[in-house]
């Protein structure tokens, strides 16, 4: 039997050492659905209930792999739909490639059926490179360097094939004229800064009294060069959203989150520090950052066209952190520091986990959010992955649970799109089938695609060494996070016509397809709850019916958005008298005894 361009797809899939496609079926891949009954389901083919789940997965699949994720769709509508998830791996600079199908090429530009010009709808996220195999002896070159160039710059790269060009023989690129050759190998490189500017760098760091340290993803790989210079520059660590899993939070000075999602030490370790080191991180909220001019700064990022544009650093090491950092450390003096800032910024971060324990201990109608994933922490099996969907879970995600080494964790970073919890915790059972997954979802992620993919853990539950897959559910019949930002940043009531979200029995869905659902509904049964998921043979679905009224409070709220806020309750929001009582009872908690000096902005 001849070999067909679409078993050589797969085939060279298999060489690049892909073992896992998530995919949707339909007549624009045909040619290669065939190919893949006739190569044993290898890779095998992930049916997801929809093609942005597809993408979603395997952007999960990516991120807690850090192998490629490969996506599959049929042309037209199937290409369309992946669009949101490969943003997502865009903008979180995640390896993903998707394989779409393209109407005949006779159709070619004749306003065919499904026929749409997906060179233009993938021009902005596969920027880095898109192109169509119109005939066999281009596709191993096209494909090879579709991989090669989303492993190198860690983007969405995608490759159309007609179906025509499917169903041809394949025949390899000749020695000759018009002819690209390809070769697989992948060789591993890094990336290190010149001696010069590494000197420099040391120059800035040591001469800081008050070091504070920003990590990203960029800096898990570089676990042990972070801790080794943070104790050595006697530094706090702040952790961008996509480093949380970056650094273990039970070191002392390890402040947390930053930003709007943020803890409080880290907003203090941004404010009072003199010097400022970034290491794998493009976080773009710059009023977290240090107020210019307040503190010099120092940033380790492997791409050159990311760094220097978050805040007038006076040094740019482009490198791999864990290269960088291994060749600067030695350049450093650390002997000479005092222990007057380490010990301020540890004292911060056991105040605010004393605040955050008070918070989630406040009374609520009928469950306290923090609660529930404050009760979650302590139960996080050691080589759990999490991940956590946009919206108000995000601040709870953010705030309560603490990453020690060996976990996991993910979110929609940079596009903070809806949606991606379940599917990335799909992707992550995919690539670690031994590992514990959890997602952390609010009822409205759950509503627009969650539930659906509950299908998909279903069918695929039997395949994973540890079934446990544990999506945790806050129901709270609000678009939560809106709600809030409606509140803070338009002084506008809650406008229930978009805002109100139906009451669905989640837990009962599960049931309906086999799997374990609990619905929780007092506080004093949450514990319970995370114990039967965690404890359940296969996925599970808890859903706490928690208060809408408990509010994500920012680390350093301002007075415009408290102004704002107390003018949508004069206004008439529909739930101003329980937001106000409990918007006052957890700012409260930041000012009750045990708070100690110290932490007045610097003169």
């Amino acid at each position: 039997m001849s070999t067909k361009v679409s078993d050589h797809v797969l085939q060279r899939l298999r060489e690049w050492g892909v073992d896992h496609v998530f995919g949707y079926p339909g007549d624009g891949i045909n040619g290669l659905l065939a190919a893949w009954g006739r190569a044993d389901n290898e890779p095998r083919f992930v049916q997801s209930r929809h093609e942005e789940m597809s993408a979603f997965q395997a952007v999960g699949y990516a991120k807690f792999s850090g192998r490629l994720g490969v996506c599959a769709a049929t042309s037209g509508p199937g290409a369309i739909h992946l669009l949101n998830g490969l943003y997502d791996a865009k903008l979180d600079h995640v390896p993903v490639l998707a394989i779409v199908g393209q109407t005949h090429r006779t159709a070619m530009g004749g306003s065919y059926q499904q026929e749409v010009d997906l060179h233009t709808l993938f021009k902005d996220v596969a920027s880095d490179f898109v192109e169509t195999v119109t005939v066999p002896e281009q596709l191993p070159n096209v494909l090879d360097r579709a991989i090669r160039t989303a492993y190198a710059r860690r983007c969405p790269t995608a490759i159309i094939i007609p179906g025509d060009v499917q169903e041809l023989d394949y025949s390899a690129p000749t020695h000759e004229f018009k002819m690209v050759p390809s070769s697989l190998d992948r060789s591993s490189w890094t990336a290190v800064p010149s001696e010069e500017s590494l000197l420099r760098a040391a120059e800035i760091l040591n001469s800081g009294d008050k070091v504070g340290i920003l990590i990203g993803q960029g800096a898990s790989g570089a676990r042990t060069e972070v801790q080794r210079i943070a104790e050595l520059l006697g530094a706090g660590v702040a952790k961008a959203l996509l480093g949380k899993d970056a650094l273990s939070d039970e070191l002392p000075y390890v402040t947390g989150a930053i930003g709007l999602l943020g803890t409080r030490p880290s907003y203090e370790l941004m404010r009072d520090c003199d010097t400022l080191l970034t290491i794998g991180s493009s976080f773009p909220y710059t009023q977290f950052l240090p107020d210019f001019g307040d503190a010099r700064g120092v940033q380790i990022d492997i791409d050159p066209h990311m760094v220097g544009m978050r805040y007038p650093y006076e040094v740019n090491l482009v490198g791999d952190a864990k290269a960088t950092l291994e060749r600067l450390i030695p350049l450093l003096n650390g002997e000479e520091r005092g222990r007057e800032w380490y010990d301020t910024v540890c004292d911060n971060v056991r105040r605010w986990r004393e605040v955050t324990e008070r918070r989630a201990e406040l009374s609520a109608d009928p469950i306290n959010p923090e609660y529930v994933a404050h009760a979650l922490d302590p139960l996080l099996p050691g080589d759990a992955i999490i991940s956590s969907d946009s919206g108000s879970a995000a601040n709870w995600y953010a705030r309560h649970l603490t990453m020690r080494d060996g976990m996991r964790a993910s979110l929609s970073g940079t596009l903070a799109t809806m949606g991606c919890g379940v599917p990335y915790a799909i992707g992550a059972k995919f690539a670690h089938p031994d590992r514990p997954a959890i997602a952390l979802v609010g009822d409205g992620a759950m509503q627009m695609n969650g539930m659906a993919e509950l299908i998909t853990a279903a069918k695929y539950k039997d395949l994973w060494e540890d079934p446990r897959l544990v999506v945790g559910v806050w129901n709270n019949h609000d678009l939560n996070q809106v709600t809030w930002e409606m509140r803070a940043m338009e002084g506008a009531p809650s406008f229930l016509p978009s805002q109100e979200l139906p009451d669905v029995q989640y837990a009962a869905f599960a049931r309906s397809l086999g799997l374990t659902g609990i619905r929780v509904e007092k506080p004093e049964d949450v514990e319970a709850g995370w114990r039967a998921g965690l404890e359940a043979d296969g996925p599970a679905v808890i859903e706490f019916l928690t208060d809408p009224a408990v509010p994500p409070i920012p680390p350093h709220a301002t007075w415009d958005q408290m102004e704002a806020t107390a003018e949508s309750i004069l206004k008439g929001d529909a739930d101003r008298g329980s937001m106000i009582k409990q918007g006052f009872k957890a700012k409260m908690q930041e000012f009750l005894p045990g708070r100690e000096k110290g932490r007045e902005k610097k003169k």
